[in-house]
């Protein structure tokens, strides 16, 4: 990949953010942040009681009971992530495509990643069967595969892996002797909670799993970074996680104090959280299965969003209109669409996607209105779908589709 994409245009260099929220902060979260500026200490490595106290009920509240000791938080998931592959060590597995800033990670230890194709049926994990063919392949080639990270809700692909995938990819990974970090960070954007209901892997092996969850899927703004990593009970995870601290506080990746204050009454989620967290997933519902069904009716496929902020669509069946325009490839897809549609189109080779496959990742945050009213009235509307600003940006969109089926 190194020698086929151009400096910042591949998986390292200038990574595509997250799909923003598209919504203005909850006051009483600006309220805390602010009450904190005066603490000029920044959090210890790990953080603070308090936040540690408050992820702990945050995965209480979902079946996950967890001691403080076993919490570790960071600024934001990148560096989490960097000290948890740190302290775990040996070669990394991970789904195809996947969020664009893992493979990053592992290149910047020196780690081999290996991609293992995903089911049809979802992303975020692997198939159980290529998984297995994968570890043993790498295994005779002299790799040493130790872990495997997976997206129970995931970006890119904004699907929820069902329950029976997800057990049989753990089962598969812990039966080969892999340690799992599960990345949660779109957990609790889920379209219809009702219906789909994601499953932690830390529930399926409570002993081989540590779950990471990234604050900016469902609390936080981008510009306030912030992630909790929850590690398992076992006494051998002790020194992992003490590694882990290790890394972190070797790479001054440690909390702000006022971040950290509003991270905790985020994750102590008061009601006015839990209503902001709902009506934003169902705004982005909304939203995303609009955009959806524009991109069948211009020819292209995408599996149904089913959570987060974006979806991601296959342009391959309109591989030959495209050439017309100059596009035969993903980073010349990302650059075509972003002019039209006028904002951050990531192609899939960002996310571990081949290169030749017309595939990008589609954000919803851009369709909600051009400025903090226009968004909030779309949080607030009966039905979003109705407000002129919301219609010109979907036909927008729509259009910029249409004209390459």
């Amino acid at each position: 990949m190194a020698g086929t994409v151009a400096e910042g245009r591949g998986p390292v260099r200038y990574g595509p953010p997250a799909p923003g929220p598209g919504l203005p902060v909850l006051p009483e979260l600006v309220s805390a942040l602010n009450a904190a500026a005066r603490r000029t200490e920044p959090e210890p490595p790990g953080a603070g009681p308090e936040l540690r106290e408050a992820a702990c009920g945050y995965w209480l509240r979902r079946g996950l009971p967890t001691p403080p000791e076993r919490v570790v938080a960071a600024p934001g998931g990148q560096a989490l992530l960097v000290a948890l592959l740190g302290a775990y060590g040996g070669d990394v597995l991970m789904p195809r495509p996947c969020p664009a800033w893992w493979t990053p990670q592992a290149r910047l230890l020196g780690r081999p990643g290996y991609h293992v194709p995903t089911p049809a049926e979802c992303g975020g994990v692997p198939d159980p069967y290529a998984l297995l063919e994968t570890i043993r392949r790498v295994r005779a080639e002299g790799g040493a595969p130790r872990l495997l990270l997976l997206c129970v809700a995931d970006d890119p692909t904004a699907t929820v892996a069902p329950p029976e995938i997800l057990r049989e990819a753990c089962e598969a990974a812990v039966g080969e002797g892999l340690h799992i970090i599960s990345d949660e960070t779109w957990r609790d954007t889920v379209h219809r909670p009702h219906e789909t209901v994601p499953l932690s892997p830390a529930e399926m092996c409570p002993d081989d799993v540590t779950v990471l969850t990234d604050l900016g899927g469902a609390f936080t703004p981008p510009g306030w970074p912030a992630a909790v990593a929850r590690f398992p009970a076992g006494s051998a995870d002790v020194p992992h996680r003490a590694r882990t601290l290790d890394h972190l506080a070797a790479l001054g990746a440690v909390l702000a104090a006022p971040v950290a204050a509003a991270a905790a009454l985020a994750l102590t989620e008061p009601a006015y959280v839990v209503e902001r967290t709902r009506r934003a997933a169902a705004l982005h519902a909304r939203v995303a299965a609009a955009a959806h069904q524009a991109v069948l009716d211009a020819g292209a496929l995408a599996r149904p969003p089913q959570a987060g902020r974006h979806l991601y669509a296959d342009l391959g069946p309109l591989r030959a209109r495209l050439a017309t325009h100059g596009v035969t490839d993903s980073m010349e897809l990302e650059d075509y669409l972003t002019a039209r549609l006028a904002t951050p189109t990531p192609g899939g080779h960002r996310f571990g996607d081949d290169l030749a496959a017309l595939r990008v990742r589609l954000a919803t945050g851009p369709l909600l209105g051009s400025t903090p009213e226009q968004r909030l009235n779309a949080l607030t509307a009966p039905d979003p779908l109705q407000l002129p600003h919301v219609q010109a940006a979907l036909e927008h969109f729509a259009t910029a589709l249409a004209v390459l089926g």
